[in-house]
C-alpha cells in the first residue's frame, strides 16, 4: 500500500513538474511582434520542424514542441509550405498557425509533362479549379518546352500567369550558359531535349540517344519517335496513349513516322539532364535503340541488328 501511495505521489509530482516546465517554455520566445517567413520543406519531420523553429528564435524549446505534438497526436500532420510566424506567439499559437495551413505551398512538377498536365498539377497542389487551368493554358500558349520542371513554392492564390512567368524565368536561368553548334539552333535543341525526355529512362543513355536522333535528322530519316505521335493524338483522357496503327497514319507534323525532321515544337517540358544531353550529344555507331519490358535500353548499328533486338527483347 505504501509503495502504491509513493508511486502515485511521485507520478503526481512529476506531472506538476512537467506541466510547470511546459507552461514556462511555451511562453513567447520574445516580445518581437514582427512576423517572419518560416518554410517547412517537404519531408521534414516534426522533430526537424521543432529544431528549426527553435533555431529561428520562434519558440523557446524544440523538445516542448515535439512533446506537445505527440501528446495531441498531431506529429504526422504538419504540411509543407511557407508560414508567417512571430516570436511573440506562444508555442500553442505557433502550433495552431502551423495547422491552419501554409500561406504558400510546395508543388513539384516532374520532368516530361506537357503543359496541360502541368496545369492540372498546379491546380491540384494549390487547390484551384478549372478556371485556373484555363488561365494557365492561355498564359503558357507557345511555351511548351520552357516550363521548367522543378519544385516551386507559391501562394495558394497565385495567378496562373505569375506561375508560368516563374517557370519560364527558371528555364532561362538554367539554360543561359548552354551553347550549341551549327548542327541545330537552340530552339531545335529544346525540341530534341523534349524527345529525349520522353524516349529515355536514365541519364546515362540520354547523350547516346541524342546522338542517334541527330544522326537520323541529318540523314533525312524519319525519326520514328512514338512520343511525338502521342503528343499529336493524346487527349485529356490519356495524354500519352499506347499507339495504334491508325495513330501512325495521322497527318500531323508531329507524326515522326510519316514526316522527316524534328517536330515543329517541343512535345513536353524536359529536365536538365535531357537538356544537357541535347546540347552535348554523344557520337556512336548506333542508328537504332529500343527499351525492353524492364526498361533497359538496347542499341543497334543496323536495321537487321535492330530487328534482332525487337525479336529478342520485345517479342516474348
Amino acid at each position: 500500500m505504501k509503495r502504491l501511495f509513493f508511486g502515485l505521489l511521485f507520478t503526481a509530482v512529476l506531472a506538476v513538474f512537467v506541466a510547470a516546465w511546459m507552461y514556462s517554455v511555451a511562453k513567447p520566445a520574445s516580445d518581437d511582434k514582427n512576423f517572419r517567413s518560416f518554410v517547412i520543406e517537404k519531408g521534414t519531420s516534426a522533430s526537424g520542424v521543432g529544431d528549426k523553429l527553435e533555431k529561428a528564435g520562434l519558440i523557446k524549446n524544440s523538445l516542448a514542441f515535439k512533446l506537445y505534438l505527440q501528446f495531441t497526436g498531431q506529429s504526422g500532420k504538419l504540411q509543407a509550405g511557407e508560414f508567417r510566424l512571430s516570436p511573440s506567439m506562444s508555442l500553442f499559437q505557433i502550433v495552431e498557425s502551423l495547422f491552419k495551413g501554409p500561406v504558400e505551398l510546395w508543388v513539384t512538377i516532374p520532368e516530361g509533362l506537357r503543359r496541360e498536365e502541368i496545369a492540372a498539377k498546379f491546380a491540384s497542389g494549390l487547390d484551384r479549379d478549372q478556371v485556373f487551368i484555363d488561365e494557365f493554358l492561355l498564359a503558357s500558349k507557345g511555351s511548351e518546352g520552357a516550363l521548367f520542371p522543378d519544385t516551386y513554392l507559391f501562394q495558394k492564390d497565385a495567378s496562373a500567369s505569375a506561375i508560368v512567368a516563374k517557370m519560364i524565368k527558371t528555364f532561362k536561368s538554367k539554360t543561359a550558359d548552354l551553347g550549341g553548334n551549327e548542327e541545330l539552333t537552340n530552339d531545335q535543341r529544346i525540341v530534341l531535349a523534349s524527345l529525349i525526355e520522353r524516349e529515355t529512362k536514365t541519364a546515362a543513355e540520354r547523350p547516346i540517344v541524342a546522338g542517334i536522333i541527330i544522326k537520323r535528322f541529318k540523314a533525312g530519316w524519319p525519326l520514328q519517335i512514338d512520343a511525338s505521335v502521342q503528343y499529336a493524338v493524346g487527349t485529356a483522357k490519356n495524354w500519352w496513349p499506347i499507339l495504334t496503327l491508325e495513330d501512325l497514319k495521322i497527318d500531323s507534323r508531329y507524326n515522326s513516322y510519316k514526316f522527316s525532321g524534328l517536330p515543329p515544337t517541343p512535345i513536353a517540358n524536359p529536365g536538365m539532364s535531357s537538356i544537357s544531353a541535347a546540347f552535348a550529344p554523344e557520337a556512336s555507331d548506333y542508328w537504332y535503340y529500343i527499351h525492353d519490358s524492364d526498361g533497359r535500353i538496347h542499341y543497334a548499328e543496323t536495321l537487321d541488328g535492330h530487328n534482332s533486338n525487337i525479336r529478342k527483347y520485345l517479342s516474348r
